[in-house]
């Protein structure tokens, strides 16, 4: 698959995995959600690994990495992103994720020594001030006692913690780890993480066989994590840290359209002022070098 097309398939698949979230939240705690998800992803990956002749074995050093992408990436990114739409909408969420276009040249200066642009600075400011009109009624709550804060704050954390796991990944690629087989042990390693805080939290191990969360399982076990993963870790490969973070900016957009049509997500004129500013803050991150803010 082209470029063009790695880009297209993980941006349509993660644009709707947000609305999907939702109905993997109930009966079962979200830490058992994403331990079921990425196990059940890592399963169907490692098969299709094994049948296509891929190796699965890797030295005892990339395996401390690959637990490194799995307990970032896989684990504790989707534990948070899962206790944030306990409290806002989805769509609200994707946005928040979107902040990663300038989490990661500050975590690619301190992995990889990489430059900071001037204008990442700038970007970042136009970003935060964008979040904070979009969370303006849901910060308000919070002041009132609401749990609205929660999901804010969950969401920018899990995007760190994403963050993070880019730059893991990154590593990863540069010591020639296979991007399917490397994901299909990451996934592994971020169910057992998942599972681990489930047990650490006390919470019982439990399953909900409604056809609403069986289909969610498999949309987000298959495309959200198989599919998805698989085109942007590729689009990672291929072009780097900057450009493939054009995903992020582009999945909110499909995130808030369905979050509007089935979440009853209501606009006001502050919050789509919000969504402009985050986003011409992550195009201005994105845009190539030049001039004075090439520095």
């Amino acid at each position: 698959m082209g470029v063009v097309g790695l880009f297209l398939t993980a941006t349509a698949v993660w644009g709707s995995t947000w609305l999907a979230i939702k109905y993997q939240l109930g009966m079962v705690a979200p830490a058992w959600s994403v331990a079921y998800r990425f196990a059940l992803a890592a399963a169907l990956l490692a098969v299709w690994c094994v049948v296509t002749g891929r190796s699965m074995r890797f030295s005892a050093r990339n395996h401390l990495f690959l637990a490194a992408l799995g307990v970032t990436l896989f684990g504790l990114n989707y534990l948070c992103v899962y206790w944030a739409e306990q409290y806002v909408a989805s769509g609200l969420v994707a946005v928040v994720f979107s902040t990663i276009v300038f989490m990661n040249p500050i975590g690619m200066r301190f992995a990889f020594g990489t430059p900071l642009r001037a204008r990442t600075f700038v970007a970042a400011t136009l970003g935060v001030a964008g979040i904070a009109l979009l969370f303006l009624p849901e910060l308000t709550a919070a002041r009132s006692g609401g749990n609205a804060g929660l999901g804010v704050a969950f969401g920018l954390i899990g995007t760190v913690v994403a963050s993070c796991g880019n730059m893991v990944a990154m590593r990863n690629h540069n010591a020639r780890i296979p991007t399917f087989p490397g994901t299909s042990w990451g996934m592994v390693y971020g169910a057992l993480t998942a599972a681990i805080v489930a047990i650490a939290q006390g919470v019982s191990m439990s399953f909900d066989s409604s056809p609403a969360y069986l289909l969610s399982l498999a949309y987000l076990s298959v495309f959200g994590s198989i599919v998805a993963f698989g085109a942007y870790l590729t689009l990672l490969k291929r072009v780097g840290g900057g450009p493939s973070a054009f995903v992020a900016v582009s999945t909110p957009i499909i995130a808030l359209a369905l979050s509007t049509l089935f979440e009853g997500y209501r606009w006001t004129w502050i919050a789509a002022l919000g969504v402009v500013l985050a986003v011409i803050g992550n195009c201005i991150a994105l845009l190539p070098a030049r001039g004075r803010f090439a520095r």
